[in-house]
């Protein structure tokens, strides 16, 4: 199949917004259902990047419209801080009761995952009184200024913008496969405490539990417990932004579930609104407490629509156990790259926990990345009608974030172009 393009809407799009919005795909959307979208021409694509993990109960789903629907009939936007309403209290309950940490949580509700990460670190820094943050190499955290600032990869978030943000310093990230050890990362972090800040300093350790950008690469055994330890240590709040592996990706509702501890804070968005725009900060009740009234919120932060949303997205979670699902679709899909891992000796890794799953890609027979190879099986796999995604510091990674409410028939049929695309890349 050749993809479809609307060349005239191309071309009003290049004159009228800014370059610097890329795009993946010149697919114009005009409907989608669950896992497929259908563009201007009625082209059908199988949709494996979920608006990037946002519609991981997929394009439309019925609960959740119906709850955006009833809440559209009753009032759209009032601003919280001037008339509150219900359900943004209920959703904070349930956030509360269903974040990792066996202490008292409170929660604010923001707009976007920039925005929740930026209020994350103003409550570190207003809570411990300091101003220094530590993040990671190749962690994606947001294109704010201060979240810019806190990604760790410059191409092409930083490239030409300037100064960054004072009293940040990033640390490599675990990464076996590109000889960065856990022993490694936290030597590094001894070595930062020792040249550069001392941790009486550092308000804050953010990281990805499940880097995103930076290649769907999975935080190993014990790294998230030395760092916490390292907190505990030096009074250091612990950020988890869960931004990304949010709501049943990984195959539990937050990813660091699967490691055991808790952190101080937790930043949520994407997934949580099903479609809809909002996003979340959930932490200890002291640590949430400490900012004056006023000091935190925005005008649309906690939209009604989107809390209604959220609320109907935590409920589908729950009742078709998307968790569950999302591991045995995980599974599924790495079983078909690794049955077809001899045939094609660019395949170095695949990884992920959950349906928050990667393939990398080498020059076969080296340690060097491929991009040529990625681009060539996004292509072919567009060409095919199945929509994939890119990461990694280098460009060299497909990671896979279909709806976690996929049909079986849909599921199966990408899984076949998938494997067509890749051995056709092959050339």
């Amino acid at each position: 199949m050749t993809v479809q393009t609307s060349p005239e809407l191309s071309a009003r799009k290049d004159a009228a917004i800014a370059k610097g919005v890329g795009m993946s795909t010149q697919i114009y959307a005009a409907r989608a259902e669950n896992a497929e979208i259908w563009d201007k021409n009625g082209t059908r694509f199988i949709d494996f990047a979920a608006g990037i993990a946002v519609v991981n109960t997929g394009h439309r789903h019925p609960k959740v419209i119906e709850a955006v629907k009833a809440q559209l009939d009753a009032f759209t936007h009032t601003c919280h801080q001037v008339v509150p309403y219900e359900n943004y209290v209920v959703l904070a309950e349930r956030l509360n009761a269903k974040v990792p940490g066996d202490f008292t949580k409170k929660t604010i509700f923001t707009t976007t995952g920039a925005e929740a990460v930026e209020n994350a670190i103003k409550i570190a820094r207003h809570y411990t009184g300091r101003a220094g943050v530590i993040a990671f190499a190749g962690g994606f955290h947001g294109r704010t200024f201060m979240t810019m600032t806190l990604t760790g990869k410059v191409q092409p978030y930083k490239a030409g913008f300037g100064p960054m943000m004072n009293d940040v310093w990033h640390l490599p990230y675990p990464n076996a496969l590109h000889g960065v050890s856990m022993e490694d990362a936290i030597a590094s972090l001894e070595r930062l405490f020792k040249a550069d800040v001392e941790p009486s300093r550092v308000a804050a350790i953010i990281l990805e539990p499940v880097q995103g950008e930076g290649g769907f690469v999975p935080a190993p055994e014990g790294f998230m417990k030395k760092i916490r330890e390292i907190c505990d240590k030096h009074g250091i709040v612990m950020i988890a932004d869960e931004v990304q592996t949010g709501f049943a990706r990984t195959g539990k509702l937050f990813a660091m579930e699967h490691h055991g501890v808790a952190a101080d804070i937790t930043t949520m968005a994407k997934g949580l609104g099903g479609g809809l725009p909002i996003s979340a900060v959930t932490g200890r009740a002291e640590i949430m407490d400490h900012a004056q009234p006023g000091g935190l919120g925005g005008t649309y932060a906690g939209n009604p629509l989107g809390v209604a949303a959220a609320n109907a997205v935590l409920d589908v979670i729950e009742e078709e156990d998307l968790p569950a699902r999302a591991e045995r679709l995980g599974a599924r899909l790495k079983q078909r790259l690794a049955a077809i891992a001899d045939q094609v000796p660019e395949i170095v890794e695949i990884r992920g926990p959950g349906f928050m799953n990667a393939v990398e890609f080498n020059v076969a027979g080296t340690d060097t990345p491929n991009p040529d190879f990625v681009k060539r099986v996004l292509a072919e796999a567009l060409d095919r009608g199945l929509i994939l995604l890119s990461c990694g510091v280098y460009g060299n990674v497909i990671r896979f974030l279909a709806p976690l409410t996929i049909p079986e028939p849909v599921f199966e049929e990408a899984l076949e172009i998938l494997e067509a695309s890749i051995l056709a890349a092959k050339g």
